[in-house]
């Protein structure tokens, strides 16, 4: 049985990354620890270069597949998660949707990324849905996870022109310079009391 985790007010932010890809945003977040925050563990669903990345920083890592039944692996990503007993997780290209058993123990203290200014272009293809709309200021959000589809608060955004020559890559690219970013100031930029976290941008 678990217990609500209630670190010190002025403690250094635990931090938790959820990876499944190269880990590009995660090496910001690596790149991006100071006094306000450190990353304790990092957690993906394959062995992936995200893990790698961790590894070679000297963070804890431990990767956590999905079999057959999602439940199960869902209770075990969040025996993965707790064992580091984290004040903030962060999805940092994490391509699985966290289910109920996850979103129990850790919402309103799990936060990810979107290449899009929510609630505008939500979903796995933000990028190629501005440019499809022809919208001509995209960005980038960071939002808290809930049960929905990137439908969680919104913490920050930042703004990205579309260009006239952009194609899907090079725009996400430019909102990716802007993501890695973002996501480190709002990490910076969070405090814990009480067991409530508090983002004083």
């Amino acid at each position: 049985m678990t217990t609500p985790h209630q670190p010190a007010a002025s403690a250094r932010l635990k931090v938790v990354v959820l990876v499944s890809g190269t880990g590009s945003l995660l090496q910001a977040i690596l790149d991006g620890q100071d006094e306000h925050f450190g990353v304790v563990k990092v957690i993906a669903d394959v062995p992936c270069q995200g893990i790698e990345r961790a590894q070679a920083a000297g963070i804890a890592t431990e990767v956590v597949e999905m079999g057959k039944d999602r439940a199960e692996w869902n209770r075990r990503l969040v025996d993965a998660v707790d064992a580091a007993q984290p004040d903030v997780v962060v999805s940092a290209g994490f391509m699985k949707i966290l289910g109920k058993d996850f979103l129990d123990r850790f919402e309103g203290r799990t936060i990810n990324t979107h290449p899009a200014l929510l609630p505008a272009f939500k979903g796995a293809h933000g990028v190629r849905d501005a440019l499809a709309y022809g919208a001509k200021v995209t960005g980038s959000t960071v939002h808290f996870v809930d049960a929905g589809v990137d439908t969680g608060a919104i913490i920050a955004q930042e703004p990205v022109r579309v260009l006239p020559e952009d194609n899907e890559a090079s725009l996400h690219e430019r909102i990716k310079v802007v993501e890695r970013e973002l996501i480190v100031t709002v990490l910076r930029a969070i405090r814990v009391q009480d067991a409530a976290l508090t983002i004083e941008l």
